[in-house]
């Protein structure tokens, strides 16, 4: 608890974390001077006391270990390397297209990123505490880390056991959006919130659902599914096999091929899906392309009315909105979002609600997965796994 209190809200005096955690000033004393010794924590400076010494303020020794973030994706994997302050140190990201992610192709540019973030930084392997990987679909938080991703065709994929074949340093795996969810809560939007929903939109479409300042996982990890809730009965087929996904309409994919029957079966210009929304993004702007404004105005309603069920399912005190393309959506279209939530939302939550954009930009699900092995070590009291 002491650990926690100085990593997520620090630097903090000796009597802060006595008034924060109820313990004695004596058992604050000991458990710090136990943190210094081992380097978990350091000494941030001092602040005026009334009328007593300088006050000692104590932050998370950067230097005590590294740790490192996955982002699997559904056009990129993205591998970053972070100190324990948590800036990046180094990155490698490969390029992909979603018909290859195979797991065998998926699991080797893994590997191979985290081979160069840690060639690139120039640290010992040794002291890397753990390894965090996000993915698409449910993850079966078993021995072996078995990944559901129906859209990708894994079914009880053992990602874990994979890469344990090749690697000896931790591994966690979470879902996307709920790595993105604990790095917005941890650093960004969602700091000093306790009910809050977390959006992401890229590719595909999830949410993290935080209660009382818990994330909300279900009966077996598959809460969060809000990509594939039924927005329009027996609409557009969506890549999970049903009709009427929420996915369907405002994931990068559905926006293209709706922009793509919109505009008489030309498709958007882009070599990849990010540079595609962005271009349509940018005609709609310029106003040099009608089907692009009226797509991209269908699209800001239907985000909308999601985010208008999330607000009823679960009365949040704030909506964050992230993922790459809700990040591009939202930076133009977000007061046209606000607009469909409220017209769509019951009165008295929406007006208890505040929706508003990620802080953390692309890179947070990266990050949200190095958090991962941070989270065990403050729930181990600056234990490292093994």
């Amino acid at each position: 608890m002491v650990l926690s209190r100085i990593y997520l809200d620090g630097p903090l005096s000796r009597h802060e974390l006595t008034q924060l955690t109820s313990l004695s000033p004596a058992s604050v004393s000991t458990l710090v001077a136990e943190f210094l010794e081992e380097g978990l924590v350091e000494e941030a400076g001092s602040v005026e006391s009334d009328g007593g010494r300088p006050r000692v303020l104590l932050r998370q020794s950067p230097g005590f270990g590294h740790v490192i973030g996955v982002d699997v994706g559904e056009t990129r994997v993205s591998v970053e390397l972070f100190d324990m302050a948590m800036a990046a140190l180094a990155k490698a990201e490969y390029p992909i297209e979603r018909a290859t992610l195979t797991p065998d192709r998926m699991t080797a540019h893994v590997l191979a990123g985290i081979g160069a973030v840690v060639a690139q930084a120039g640290v010992d392997a040794a002291r890397v505490l753990g390894i965090g990987v996000a993915v698409p679909g449910v993850v079966d938080q078993g021995e072996d880390g078995l990944v559901h991703a129906q859209s990708l065709g894994w079914e009880g994929l053992p990602l874990r056991a994979m890469l344990r074949e090749e690697i000896s340093m931790p591994i966690h795996i979470d879902n996307g959006a709920k790595t993105l969810g604990q790095a917005e809560m941890w650093f960004g939007a969602g700091r000093g919130a306790q009910h809050a929903v977390i959006a992401l939109v890229g590719s595909g479409v999830g949410a993290s659902v935080v209660a009382d300042g818990v994330s909300y996982l279900g009966a077996r990890s598959s809460a969060g599914e809000w990509g594939h809730t039924t927005i329009v009965y027996g609409g557009r087929l969506c890549r999970c096999g049903a009709r009427g996904c929420l996915e369907a309409y405002v994931g990068a994919e559905g926006i293209l091929d709706r922009f793509r029957e919109a505009n008489r079966g030309r498709a958007a210009s882009g070599v990849d899906e990010e540079s595609a929304i962005g271009n349509l993004l940018a005609e709609a702007d310029a106003g040099s392309s009608r089907a692009a404004q009226v797509v991209l105005t269908e699209t800001a309603g239907y985000l909308g009315a999601g985010i208008a069920t999330l607000i009823n399912l679960f009365n949040p005190e704030r909506i964050i909105l992230g993922g790459w393309a809700g990040l591009a959506l939202g930076g133009r279209h977000l007061p046209q979002i606000r607009a469909a939530a409220a017209e769509h939302a019951l009165r008295r939550p929406f007006e208890q609600v505040s929706i508003e954009l990620c802080r953390l930009g692309p890179d947070a699900v990266a990050l949200g997965a190095a958090t991962l092995p941070v989270a065990k070590l403050l729930a181990n009291g600056g234990r490292p796994q093994r």
